[in-house]
């Protein structure tokens, strides 16, 4: 095939599949006040049941690399959005917390591979130079949904109900699983290793410096800017700033522009930028060290709302080039295992940010503190860990190289 071809049949379809997967992950974060008033959730509660999502992700990372090896990413991510759509129908006919939740972990599961399901395909098909780019790239759709999952989806509720919604991206999940599945297979990529050697090659992954030095900042910094843009940042919005839900909706939507326009501009210009000596991990410790910064300031409640939140949105879209920077660090044959074994990381962390984040709002409130100040606590507490990672990641360079060779 030529590369327009390739392009058509291989990226858009898994840009699809990633686009509701993204739109999945945030929906929460407009319905979360409808959840609470119909079920009477607390705000751990909201936080246990959205982050079942990331749970279930998490879970499954391992296997899904060595299926994605083994089996390529057609096979694989075509099969779990059927499971994805039965999530989203459950979740539809939920009424109570445990129903919910559980639908929620199904859904989590279907997406599991969307992702890493693109950047396996794109190792395939495309050459190591051009991989942070398609990266970067297939973080643009995702962004349109989170970007989908928030205004549009604000001024929709009130007129179909939460319910209806989710029907509908059932149906939508269906349609990306079929595209997915009339994908091109790559005719060499099928892997001959037994379970035991494919097992190896993850204890490989999780043994090795560079995913030590990736994992904890990766994990971290993406776990938490999804726990804050999947679930508490229209509750931060509301309860700390005075927004209505469409007010906050508004300032999510910007925030999810700037992070496409982000991911966007990494995408035009990587390659160039590497060129002249930028690397992603260059771009990795400037984006995040910016990223933070912009977490104190609307901590502390410094500069204009929208501003802000715009800005927190562009600075993070660098902190997905660690999957191509750390993917590149091993062979090709791991590539999924890579890219999966660095997402347990960050799911597991997304996970047990976005439920802790809701535990320590509870707590400070039973404490006496008001909704502001205990969701300004949680954040806190969140920067606290995410600085102390960045340190983590900028003092382990030496030791990685050493280790590996790598740079």
């Amino acid at each position: 095939m030529n590369k327009g071809q390739v392009w058509r049949q291989v990226f858009l379809p898994y840009a699809l599949g990633y686009f509701i997967s993204y739109l999945l992950r945030t929906v929460n974060a407009v319905i979360a006040p409808d959840l609470s008033q119909e079920l009477g959730l607390s705000a751990a509660d909201l936080g246990l049941l959205t982050s079942a999502y990331l749970i279930a992700f998490a879970l499954v990372q391992l296997p899904l690399g060595m299926a994605l090896d083994r089996f390529g990413p057609r096979r694989v991510e075509s099969l779990l959005l059927l499971i994805c759509a039965a999530g989203c129908a459950a979740f539809a006919l939920g009424h109570t917390l445990p129903q919910l939740a559980l639908a929620r972990g199904l859904i989590g599961l279907g997406v599991s591979a969307s992702l890493m399901a693109a950047f396996t395909a794109f190792s395939l098909w495309f050459p190591a130079e051009r991989q942070a780019s398609l990266n970067s790239s297939i973080m643009v759709a995702g962004g349109l949904g989170a970007l989908t999952a928030s205004t549009p989806f604000g001024l929709l509720l009130p007129l179909v109900g939460w319910r209806n919604i989710f029907w509908g991206l059932a149906a939508a999940t269906l349609v990306a699983a079929w595209a997915i599945r009339r994908t091109p297979d790559q005719e060499h990529h099928v892997s001959t290793e037994t379970f035991a050697h494919q097992l190896q090659g993850v204890c490989s992954i999780l043994t090795s410096r560079s995913f030590w030095r990736f994992a904890p900042h990766t994990g971290l910094m993406i776990g938490g800017f999804i726990s804050i843009q999947s679930l508490w940042a229209v509750p931060w919005l509301m309860g700390t700033e005075g927004n209505t839900r469409q007010q906050a909706a508004l300032h999510l939507l910007l925030l999810n522009i700037a992070l496409m326009a982000g991911y966007a501009w990494i995408a035009r210009h990587i390659t160039r930028l590497g060129r002249q000596g930028v690397t992603p991990v260059h771009l990795i410790v400037w984006g995040n060290t910016a990223a933070l910064l912009v977490s104190l300031l609307l901590i502390l409640g410094v500069g204009y709302s929208t501003l802000m939140w715009t800005l927190f949105g562009l600075v993070y879209a660098c902190a997905n080039l660690a999957y191509a920077a750390h993917a590149l660090r091993f062979p090709r044959s791991l590539a999924g295992r890579a890219n999966t074994c660095l997402n347990l990381a960050v799911f597991v962390c997304g996970f047990g940010l976005q439920w802790g984040f809701g535990v320590l709002v509870d707590s400070g409130q039973a404490d006496g503190m008001t909704r502001a100040e205990s969701l300004r606590l949680a954040w806190a507490v969140m920067l606290v860990l995410q600085t102390a990672s960045l340190a983590w990641f900028t003092a382990c360079s030496p030791w990685e190289q050493r280790g590996s060779g790598t740079t």
